[in-house]
């Protein structure tokens, strides 16, 4: 019965999206307040029935109900709690269901929190946002169906893919969906104010808070997804330009440029017209990428569903869509008039390289990610573009944001002088030439990677540092005005130390990890760096619902013994699927990294040991950048609803 609702409060939902998309628009052209005001009450309505309908799945997953089609395939009894609730977010028709209702609920927050919003923007927002609903929900409804029924069902399951079973991958989805979605918000503004012909500061000031909670959700659920991907999958990675990352990773690339430069224009009114083109390409994106997930063009170990009919139906929505939206720019970009001016030396100027490396940054990712759908369709070649490509094409953008980046957040607005920005940073530039230098001389012969990680890493966070410490003003009491400055500055800096750390752990990682792969005997001690291991034995052990083979392996240095790890290798008889569960012994410079594999026929074992120095620094510092965007998301200057005036910020002013 409760499946039965959860379907019919999804076609009521639909139907209510087909009215917020059309009433407001007609309301907001025709200046009628009555239809106008049908948006919110229909905003909140459509989230609360969605909502309804998403509970319903969620019940039938942990109930058990092998009456509907999705359970079965996804679902077992014998399966642990949380990945039967996450199970249902762990297929393609139950992730697209999550999809709509984050999707409703931004619509919702939207209608709830835009009082401030002048009416007729507000309307237009909400409708264009519900035209994106209705979209949605009519793929799901017809090509997606979660509440399909068998007329007999199963005694139990076929189980969830084992590599989900996972608690990484049970928050991964959630969490990058808040991102996907939330730029779904940028774009209903962008649309609405190149309906309306007008964006100005007060559209800045809105647009920031959406496309920064999107940008905090994206760096989150990138960061569980490369997590899951280092310890879960068992090949020692962190990252491999895998299509679906990439899918990801380029809206976040996009929601960074964009968030930079509507700085722009609420600080000077200018770069309007190009910060409305990067609200549409990150929301564009984020269809994108859930078209490369979802048509079956490419194979991935991430890859939800691979039905060329599913395709079509996205590919559509994205033509429609983002086509439209751009014809509209088209059409509507001379009426965005720029009014700031600014000098080839200022912080504008210092926005606007950082939106274009950023930019071409992510369409370099995109060339590489399609190119070999694009060789086959259009030349029939097989091509395979891996990491070395994206490697080499994409270090050189990383490498000079981050040289421009201290200097560009240091710069005043309209016009600078290069010579006095410097003034300050020149010990930070010293310090982390020497480090870098040191770095080099200390592991001669190695990659050069990791000496550039330490001078990259330290000149980013010694800029972020010495910003931060700059807008306490001179004299004394500076530690106090420290204390008291605006949350939005100390997010930025938060968030541009958090990404100096990760370039010097990522480049620390690739630069100076080792690798030993052998055949290990019981009882046999092997060394890897300076680490004795010792496999002591292999037993065989049952989970909830799997069977693992567990290897005992001693771990000492100098004699000590350091710890005991215990890889698995499972095997999941419902789903007929093996994985590899890697035993981490995690540390703060360093993750020590076992995976056994098959048994051989002379009694040894496979197994893989990596040294991974400053591993975890990696996802510290994308978590160190979400902390810095939370930081400035709850500063009420820049809060949803917190319109016009600025609070004034001690010492030198905030961005």
């Amino acid at each position: 019965m409760i499946t039965e609702l959860g379907h019919f409060a999804l076609v009521l939902a639909f139907l209510v999206a087909i009215v917020q998309a059309i009433v407001p628009l007609i309301g907001a052209a025709r200046r009628w307040p009555g239809w106008m005001a049908v948006a919110e009450p229909a905003a909140t309505t459509q989230f609360l029935l969605t909502a309804f309908s998403f509970g319903a799945l969620t019940w039938a997953f942990v109930s058990s109900d092998f009456s509907l089609r999705l359970v079965v395939l996804n679902s077992h009894s014998a399966k642990p709690l949380i990945y039967k609730i996450s199970g249902t977010w762990g297929n393609h028709e139950g992730s697209m269901l999550l999809w709509v209702l984050i999707l409703t609920l931004f619509g919702a927050m939207a209608a709830w929190f835009g009082g401030n919003l002048p009416p007729t923007l507000r309307a237009r927002v909400l409708a264009v946002q519900s035209a994106i609903a209705v979209a949605f929900f009519a793929f799901i409804l017809f090509t997606s169906n979660p509440f399909l029924r068998l007329a007999v069902p199963p005694f139990d399951g076929q189980d969830l893919n084992p590599l989900l079973q996972d608690p990484g991958l049970a928050f991964h989805p959630p969490f990058l969906y808040l991102g996907y979605v939330g730029l779904s918000m940028a774009f209903s503004f962008a649309v609405a104010a190149l309906i309306e012909g007008r964006v100005d500061a007060a559209w800045a000031r809105w647009v920031r808070p959406w496309t920064l909670a999107a940008w905090i959700f994206l760096t989150i659920g990138i960061a569980l997804g490369s997590w899951w991907a280092y310890y879960e999958l068992g090949w020692g990675g962190f990252w491999f330009w895998d299509p679906v990352e990439n899918a990801s990773f380029m809206p976040w690339l996009f929601a960074a440029a964009l968030l930079h430069s509507a700085i722009v224009v609420e600080k000077r009114e200018a770069l309007k017209s190009w910060t409305v083109l990067l609200a549409i390409l990150a929301f564009g994106f984020s269809l994108i990428g859930t078209f490369i997930v979802r048509s079956g063009i490419i194979t991935s170990v991430h890859a939800f569903a691979n039905d060329p009919e599913r395709g079509i139906f996205i590919l559509m929505i994205l033509a429609v869509f983002t086509g439209g939206a751009l014809t509209l720019f088209a059409a509507r970009a001379q009426a965005l008039e720029a009014k700031g001016v600014f000098g080839m030396v200022s912080r504008e100027s210092a926005l606007v390289v950082n939106n274009i490396l950023l930019a071409v940054s992510a369409m370099v990712v995109f060339v590489g990610t399609v190119w070999p759908v694009v060789a086959e369709l259009a030349f029939d070649r097989k091509l395979s573009v891996g990491p070395p490509f994206f490697d080499m094409a994409f270090t050189p953008f990383v490498i000079a944001l981050a040289l421009i980046l201290p200097v560009g957040a240091m710069l005043p607005w309209k016009r600078g002088n290069l010579r006095r920005t410097m003034l300050p940073l020149w010990p930070v530039l010293g310090l982390s030439v020497a480090l870098g230098g040191l770095a080099y001389a200390l592991r001669t012969g190695d990659s050069a990677a990791g000496p550039l990680g330490v001078l990259l890493g330290v000149w980013v966070l010694g800029g972020a540092m010495v910003d931060l410490w700059r807008r306490t003003g001179r004299g004394a009491g500076r530690m106090g005005r420290l204390t008291r400055l605006a949350r939005a500055d100390w997010g930025k800096a938060v968030a541009h130390g958090g990404l100096g750390i990760t370039i010097f752990a990522i480049c620390a990682l690739v630069a100076w990890q080792e690798e030993d792969i052998r055949v290990a005997y019981p009882g046999e001690p092997f060394t890897v760096g300076r680490y004795d291991l010792i496999l002591h034995d292999v037993t065989t052990e049952r989970g909830p619902n799997y069977v693992a083979e567990v290897a005992e392996v001693h771990v000492f240095t100098n004699g000590r013994e350091l710890t005991r790890l215990f890889p698995e290798k499972r095997n999941y008889p419902v789903a007929r699927m093996p994985t590899t569960e890697a035993a981490i012994d995690y540390r703060v410079l360093r993750d020590l990294y076992v995976v056994v594999g098959d048994r051989q026929n002379d009694g040894g074992w496979t197994m893989r040991t990596y040294i991974k120095p400053f591993a975890n620094w990696i996802w510290a510092g994308c978590l160190i950048m979400a902390l810095g965007g939370a930081l400035s998301l709850s500063d009420r200057r820049f809060r949803v609803a917190a319109g016009a005036r600025k609070a004034p910020s001690a010492g030198v002013p905030a961005e």
